[in-house]
């Protein structure tokens, strides 16, 4: 069995020692690598920092389950891993291609998406300002197809780089071939592969375009911002809205926000005349997650040491606990609630083991 959770991985050609079975370690504590904050050991640990090193270590444990691990802030834990951790560590920023109208750059998919984010901004790259600040890695965009403020992953992602879990064969899979959904990619639904890199193609002119009230709000006064703005204005927003995850353990959205048919939809402005409601296209509405837990009672609510933030409902905060078992319990709680009041089940968008 193979468990795929924030996939992550590779650059280009660097010169580092093969991986082998002297660098593997046993009966590692998980609690560091997950952003909840919760234990769990697993069996078998390794860290490859190449393509070649990760094909490696699963060829020399075929047997063995496998999860793998990105910067651990989709999941969480509440038990062991009785089987090979592969936390790849593999990095590099590469330009393909450019010209002058945009640029082709592959990214190891262990480097840190927000720094990424950074490096494009500081370049002039425009198409993930969108996406600052989201905490994990590269290789975690296509998995998730992060998305905030109008802007998703696939939108930018021309191709993925990965091996493949059950032969440690390499393979390219186009944007077209992942399969990319609202949070949602063939990545997340198989776990057949670990990304290795990520290939994405950015813009070199820039011109904002409204699409969200809060962030034109935070802009206004600035006729045409650049990048640089865009990109520092949805950074004060997060900051504002959302906990740190090293003071409060948290993993970030905890739901998704639910997408209806037209009569879910009719039926539950029956009940919520003030519900937001987005077209999405082919009779599907979406709402708001965080509006729906509000309203059913859950805002700022703490049940012993988990809880939702007092400032966006969307997010569920650790207070102290250890086992990530009370963190399903609450989610149960949660979820128990709106489908009574409202008749919508929300989905989860972290990943639970």
């Amino acid at each position: 069995m193979i468990w795929l959770i924030e996939t992550f991985s590779l650059h280009l050609h660097f010169d580092i020692t093969p991986c082998s079975v002297m660098t593997t370690k046993y009966n590692v504590q998980l609690q560091p690598f997950n952003s909840f904050r919760t234990k769990a050991s697993a069996k078998i640990f390794c860290e490859p920092q190449s393509a070649e090193e990760l094909s490696e270590i699963i060829h020399t444990f075929p047997d063995e389950q496998k999860l793998v691990l990105g910067n651990g802030f989709n999941l969480f834990f509440t038990k062991d891993f009785e089987g090979l951790v592969i936390k790849p560590a593999i990095r590099g920023i590469h330009i393909l291609a450019e010209t002058d109208r945009c640029v082709e750059i592959e990214v190891g998919a262990a480097e840190d998406w927000d720094q990424f984010v950074a490096y494009c901004v500081e370049n002039g790259y425009a198409g993930i300002e969108n996406l600052s600040l989201i905490p994990g890695s590269v290789g975690a965009s296509p998995v998730q197809n992060i998305g905030a403020y109008g802007t998703e992953a696939m939108d930018v992602i021309t191709k993925v780089k990965t091996v493949e879990l059950q032969t440690g064969n390499y393979k390219e899979l186009s944007n077209e071939e992942c399969g990319f959904g609202y949070r949602d990619s063939i990545f997340k639904r198989t776990g057949l592969y670990v990304i290795t890199s990520v290939v994405f193609k950015l813009e070199k002119s820039f011109q904002y375009k409204e699409k969200y009230i809060d962030l034109s709000r935070e802009l206004e006064g600035i006729s045409s911002p650049d990048l640089t703005q865009v990109r520092d204005a949805i950074i004060r927003i997060r900051n504002r809205k959302l906990p740190d995850y090293k003071i409060l353990p948290n993993a970030g959205s905890f739901f998704k926000n639910p997408v209806l048919t037209e009569e879910e939809k009719d039926q539950l402005q029956q009940q919520l005349p003030d519900v937001p409601i987005y077209n999405v296209g082919e009779g599907q509405f979406k709402t708001s997650a965080a509006f729906l837990i509000d309203k059913a009672g859950y805002k700022g609510k703490r049940h012993r040491m988990v809880g939702t933030y007092t400032r966006h409902s969307l997010i569920i905060v650790n207070y102290g606990t250890e086992n990530g078992k009370e963190i399903v319990d609450f989610m149960h709680k949660i979820q128990q609630e709106v489908l009574q009041q409202f008749g919508v089940l929300l989905e989860p968008e972290v990943r639970i083991y």
